[in-house]
């Protein structure tokens, strides 16, 4: 029976180019994840979108002098092309400007106020004078209270992962002026009172540990605990702003709603578009209202405390909003697999230094195969990782091109000249063939509940030992010298070949999309092995806006084992990847750190 599957997956500020840390951290695995699913037949919805409100973007308009609204449409059109790309497969891949987004966080406020989920208090904030008004968290950065970090922000800190009261840094600076003198005053705001959620959360985590990674739920725990015990405080739900969702009473018109509240409520308000969208209003609820479906949040570490917290606080508090009087609660995240983060030749990646490696770059340069390769053979899992550019080389050079490329490229290429364009007809197979058979047929259902259970890196490194097995199997059998002298031998080393690597190649689909296509259509099938990802532009009633579209009408690509026949007629391949010079190990390494040219918006 097919499963329900929601891939929620992190909203990137729409302030600058995707870089590799972001496919690393959440969009990578979601789409291997989200791909693997839909290969098994399972209903797949996997939703995201570009955060427009969060104060990076304001940043980023202040420095250049230009609107929040010329920064996120810049950017959200980049994400989305550079994401068509590279084959991340959303079923809907939006922003937080629709008037849909805006309409569902501001319902989400008014429900949660009508439950006593929200109370008004003062807030004491960081003001400055000479700006004359209180300062955004993301305009404020010191020293951590808590580990000593020089670089905290006035939200949270990256070094020990704790949300930040700004008031308590120490030295807080302005971001945008080191000389203003920031003062603390009191501003008048709307907090969610966590403390009312907190046993719910804890009951939450207790039923969810088995399967979340420790360093997710033992994280989340003790930040919870530690609330518990010292007295949890509310989390403010609104903000000193003029950029975002604005709260829906009145006096509130010069507030906004926290983005952190209202960027993550875009898992359910992107679903609900997803099925407006499709003509089909009512479809989200299979996902938000059906008790066996299973929503998982694809994110980095430093987002853990809004997913595991924040946002489930919230749907415990919401309850049975939008059930239309059904009793049934809104599903809360059944996993958040949490990735560490990916550092660049040994350093954290930086923004203002450039040292970064931005994914339109090294897509204008290498195969989107290649870069998802890499990527996820170095995903952090569970520790940081690196990457470097010699390892890029390395990798694809001795494992994508050699390994698994020269398999496909030389045994197509040799049954397509030597069998005449078609699978060989083979006699009775050795207990040697059938062993290799068995050995990487037996990987659909381990490599498989690898996936399922998030261990992506692993399911590929599992998956590669099967590529290395087959060339192992095949430098013993030989077929180019024994069909010199025993043509029927070498059909059945052949035959067998085949189906391998049409074995291989549905194991290695959710990984590597586009050549897995290929391999498909050289074997001779037709069709697609998953669908077609479309750029779209959806209007509302006031405003349009592009999105990323996954449409799998056209998909039959099916988690199962090679259905290749003998006599099946071959396409003439082509290599499958390019071979990488060693020089661009030094010339990749010298553009980091230089200045980026980026034209004026």
């Amino acid at each position: 029976m097919s499963k329900y599957i929601h891939v929620s997956v992190a909203w990137p500020y729409a302030n600058g180019d995707l870089h590799v840390g972001h496919l690393a951290g959440a969009y990578l695995p979601a789409d291997i994840f989200a791909r693997y699913h839909r290969l098994k037949g399972n209903n797949v919805l996997m939703v995201s979108g570009s955060d427009t409100h969060g104060t990076p973007i304001s940043l980023e308009a202040d420095k250049r002098g230009v609107t929040p609204q010329d920064i996120f449409g810049r950017y959200h059109d980049r994400f989305v092309k550079t994401q068509q790309t590279l084959g991340i497969s959303y079923d809907l891949f939006t922003h937080t400007d629709t008037e849909n987004h805006h309409k569902i966080a501001q319902d989400f406020f008014l429900m949660l106020k009508e439950r006593d989920y929200l109370y008004v208090d003062k807030q004491k904030l960081l003001y400055s004078e000479m700006e004359n008004r209180f300062l955004p968290d993301r305009y404020v950065e010191g020293v951590c209270y808590n580990c000593g970090y020089d670089s905290a922000r006035g939200d949270q800190c990256d070094n020990c992962g704790i949300l930040i009261d700004a008031t308590k840094l120490i030295e807080p600076r302005n971001r945008s002026n080191p000389e203003d003198k920031l003062i603390v005053r009191e501003s008048q705001h709307y907090f969610l009172d966590l403390s009312k959620t907190a046993q719910g959360l804890l009951n939450y985590l207790e039923s969810h540990q088995s399967h979340w990674r420790p360093n997710v739920v033992n994280f989340t725990r003790n930040l919870i605990k530690q609330g518990v015990e010292e007295g949890l405080r509310g989390r403010a739900y609104t903000r000193d702003l003029d950029w975002g969702v604005r709260v829906p009473l009145e006096g509130w018109e010069d507030k906004r709603i926290y983005v952190w509240f209202e960027a993550v409520n875009g898992y359910f308000t992107a679903s609900v578009e997803w099925a407006k969208n499709k003509g089909e209003p009512d479809a989200w609820k299979k996902w938000w209202y059906n008790p066996d479906a299973e929503i998982y949040n694809f994110i980095g570490k430093d987002n853990i405390p809004f997913h595991t917290m924040i946002w489930p606080a919230q749907l415990i508090g919401l309850d049975g909003v939008y059930n239309e009087g059904n009793d049934t609660p809104l599903n809360l995240p059944y996993d958040v697999p949490a990735n560490e983060f990916m550092n660049i030749e040994g350093k954290q990646f930086s923004k203002s230094r450039n040292w970064a490696i931005w994914v339109p770059d090294i897509l204008s340069r290498y195969q989107a195969d290649a870069l998802r390769f890499y990527v996820a053979r170095s995903f952090p899992e569970s520790q940081d990782t690196d990457f470097s550019w010699e390892g890029f080389l390395t990798r694809v050079n001795n494992e994508l091109v050699a390994a698994w490329g020269n398999l496909v490229n030389r045994m197509l290429g040799f049954a397509y000249k030597r069998f005449d364009k078609h699978v060989p007809t083979p006699d009775e197979l050795t207990d040697e063939d059938k062993e290799i058979i068995a050995k990487v047929e037996a990987g659909f259902d381990e490599i498989g509940g690898l996936l399922e259970r998030v261990r992506l890196k692993e399911a590929l490194d599992r998956t590669l030992e099967l590529v290395r097995n087959s060339n192992s199997y095949l430098d013993k059998r030989e077929p180019w010298k024994s069909i010199k002298v025993d043509e029927a031998d070498a059909a059945r080393s052949v035959y067998t070949i085949l189906r391998v690597i049409d074995n291989l190649k549905t194991l290695l689909a959710p990984f590597l999309p586009f050549s897995s296509q290929d391999v498909h259509d050289y074997l001779g099938y037709d069709g697609q092995l998953f669908g077609d990802l479309d750029i779209i532009t959806y209007e509302e009633e006031t405003r349009s806006h592009d999105a990323l579209v996954y449409d799998g009408s056209k998909a039959i690509g099916k988690w199962e084992i090679s259905k290749l026949q003998p006599g099946q007629a071959l396409r003439e391949p082509k290599a499958l990847f390019t071979k990488l010079d060693p020089e661009i190990v030094e010339a990749e390494r010298a553009y980091l750190g230089q200045p980026r040219i980026e034209e004026e918006i």
